[in-house]
């Protein structure tokens, strides 16, 4: 008998993959696994009634319903419990997977030194990977290099890679990095840092590291001394960090609130503007409670003009302390 494919999906709705049979017509359910991993069995919708009916298998073997594949679409069976850790696997990895369809951009080079060709730069940036252009940007009238050039990768991982670290061309570090033209001038610019709040004191640096790798490269952890019951958490990838903001996790069996770490870009001078450091709404946000002090302590982190600004408006010497005790936690961490 020749060799017969069958039509199988995940959905009814979903484009179906040609799964092959055996010499006997019948189809082993390890070849349905191998492209459906953690499948159990098949189904189909009956023309005539329009159910649902499921697929007889015996021993790991599937047997054609009347004899017969057809030209039926074919949906697979998965078991609940194992559906259910599939959904977690997936939501894991969703933001790796939506990484998987970016594009790659242009990526600036500063710093590069007046000798550097650009034959010199795609040498080097080949050893991260595939590159599809490279540019030394030259005085139009000299010829000279203006110190600065251009880079293109052809996957996009690679490119976050790239951006992720300083890079030493020709004895002199250079930063990489995407131009200010490439996000609008309305958008704020995203942090790759989140805020992971209600930690536990057993927590450690290298706890969080381990459990946040399975998002994304974790640059950065950072646990304040004395303990807040908060930390900060830095990836390589601004999107890792986005799509987890808002997310409750488990780690170590407590459950962790993620929010954004806002740099201080993102418009401090509004900030001002609504009143939140007001005489008597400044210390009602950031004196008060722990809640207060955990917010308070990242706007010193990340803001330390800003925190300055505020000073003239604390009128208790109580609160000065608290300020004191910030600044020194978070520059002699």
């Amino acid at each position: 008998m020749s060799e017969l494919y069958i039509r199988v999906a995940e959905d009814e709705n979903e484009e179906p993959m040609e799964i092959p049979s055996e010499d006997d017509g019948t189809v082993l359910l390890s070849s349905v696994s191998a492209q459906f991993p953690g499948a159990c069995g098949l189904r189909y919708r009956n023309p005539e009634s329009q159910c649902m009916r499921g697929v007889r298998l015996v021993e790991g073997v599937l047997h054609a319903p009347e004899s017969s594949w057809g030209n039926l679409v074919y949906v697979v069976n998965y078991p609940k419990d194992n559906k259910r850790k599939m959904e977690e696997i997936d939501a894991a990895s969703a933001v790796k997977i939506k990484r998987g369809f970016q594009k790659t951009s242009d990526l600036i080079v500063l710093g590069l030194p007046w000798k550097t060709t650009e034959q010199d730069l795609k040498d080097y940036f080949s050893t991260f990977g595939e590159v599809i252009m490279v540019q030394v940007k030259r005085d139009a009238k000299t010829g000279n290099s203006k110190g600065f050039g251009f880079v293109r990768f052809a996957d996009y991982e690679t490119q976050t890679k790239v951006i992720a670290q300083r890079h030493m061309i020709d004895g002199r570090w250079c930063d990489c990095k995407l131009p200010n033209s490439k996000a609008s001038p309305d958008e704020p610019m995203r942090s790759r840092k989140i805020f992971v709040g209600r930690c536990t004191e057993d927590m450690t640096t290298d706890d969080l590291r381990q459990y946040f790798m399975q998002y994304g490269e974790v640059t950065d952890v950072f646990i304040p001394k004395p303990f807040r019951a908060f930390a900060f958490v830095t990836f390589a990838d601004d999107q890792v960090a986005q799509a987890l903001c808002g997310e409750d996790l488990i780690i170590k069996g407590v459950s962790v609130h993620i929010s954004n770490a806002e740099p201080k870009h993102n418009n401090s001078r509004q900030m001002m503007d609504r009143g939140r450091f007001g005489a008597g709404g400044f210390s009602q946000g950031y004196g008060s409670n722990r809640g207060g002090l955990s917010r308070l302590f990242l706007l010193v982190h990340y803001d330390m003009d800003l925190f300055f600004l505020s000073l003239p408006l604390v009128k208790s010497a109580k609160l000065l302390l608290i300020y004191v005790k910030i600044i020194y936690t978070c520059h002699h961490k």
